[in-house]
């Protein structure tokens, strides 16, 4: 077997230490050796053998580090995977991408430069619905889809002081839930033609969008996305139409709330979704039919593979630059009022399309 490789995490809050220490501590092929952070009391107590440095660009400079995982701020994204790849090291970007197209662009050009991987931290590719709806229409059960609503919503009434809702680029539900949605839809269903928002702020004392409604034109289907804070319940995740009927499914998936929780990939239950999908064949019956268990270890296994010349970049910088563009196009589209076309070139095009 070989060597693993030694992982760097910038960054240790919410995402770093929640999401990305765990999965990345689940892959035997991945050793998580150093985290930058200002908490290393925090560390520590998770993690006894790490090399804890207060700053991240002496963490993605370490000789021994292959690997830079960057689950820090939004609007630090760019720049300190910029400096990774500089650093000749493999990249790991937590949604977003980026905080501009621009951006995205520029580092998948460096990338390619530097021959490094750089990989965008999609997971939800690997939540159970998804897994479930994927299956579904590939399997032709729902026929032609003509429709899919995709709903990612959360009830928090309360603004919390918290650079995610704080007025600063990257900041607000479309940059942190956006990048979800539109990339599952774009895995569905391709590039759409035109791309139209609305954004609003329905909290008193909200600094930036906490609610938005997003439509992309894909011709045949029409897709939905939505979110929101204030929404205590009742509303699907998914809710897809096609010709031979719909299918309709509740919940988010389980990995997030478990890795709080404290339970690991691979112990009893991990990713099981209790909740089934339900299909309407349109005959008037309907079937509740259970889903897949969610994998987002799936991610880092990928990962892994890629960099050691086994396997694909589960997410590539063409698909990373196209979730950007639909998220650019949509603040763009909102302000205009109108439906706009996606700024992507035939090159970019045609990366996307050879990456999915």
């Amino acid at each position: 077997m070989s060597t693993p490789i030694e992982v760097a995490l910038i960054g240790y809050g919410y995402a770093g230490q929640n999401i990305h220490a765990p999965l990345l501590r689940a892959v035997p092929g991945l050793r998580l050796s150093v985290v930058a952070s200002r908490q290393p009391d925090k560390v520590l107590a998770d993690i006894p053998d790490a090399k804890v440095v207060e700053d991240p660009l002496a963490a993605l400079a370490r000789p021994d580090v292959e690997l830079v995982v960057i689950a820090s701020p939004n609007d630090t994204h760019a720049p300190l995977a910029e400096a990774a790849l500089r650093a000749g090291k493999h990249v790991v970007v937590d949604k977003p991408f980026t905080v501009t197209l621009d951006e995205a662009r520029d580092l998948a050009a460096l990338a390619a430069k530097q021959q490094c991987v750089l990989s965008v931290f999609q997971n939800r590719r690997w939540d159970s619905d998804f897994l479930a709806l994927r299956g579904l229409i590939a399997a032709g059960r729902l026929g032609e889809i003509v429709h899919l609503e995709s709903r990612f919503d959360r009830f928090r009434p309360d603004v919390r002081e918290r650079w995610r809702e704080r007025d600063v680029p990257g900041g607000g539900l479309w940059y942190d839930l956006g990048p979800h949605v539109v990339d599952q839809a774009l895995q569905l269903f391709g590039l759409p033609e035109r791309v139209g928002a609305q954004f609003g702020t329905m909290r008193d004392g909200a600094r930036t969008p906490d609610w938005c409604q997003v439509q992309l034109d894909c011709g045949r289907p029409q897709v939905t996305l939505h979110a929101s804070v204030l929404v205590g319940g009742g509303m699907p995740r998914f809710a897809v139409h096609g010709r031979r009927g719909s299918w309709v499914k509740y919940g988010l998936d389980a990995q997030e709330s478990q890795l709080l929780t404290g339970l690991r990939p691979g112990d009893p239950g991990w990713g099981a979704d209790p909740l089934p999908g339900t299909y309407y064949p349109g005959d008037g019956s309907r079937h509740d039919e259970p889903v897949p268990a969610g994998n987002y270890v799936a991610y880092y296994t990928g990962l892994e593979a890629a960099i050691r010349g086994r396997g694909k970049n589960p997410v590539t910088p063409a698909e990373a630059v196209a979730v950007m563009a639909v998220i650019e196009t949509a603040i763009a589209a909102a302000e205009q009022g109108r439906m706009l076309p996606l700024p992507l070139t035939d090159d970019e095009r045609q990366r996307w399309k050879a990456a999915s």
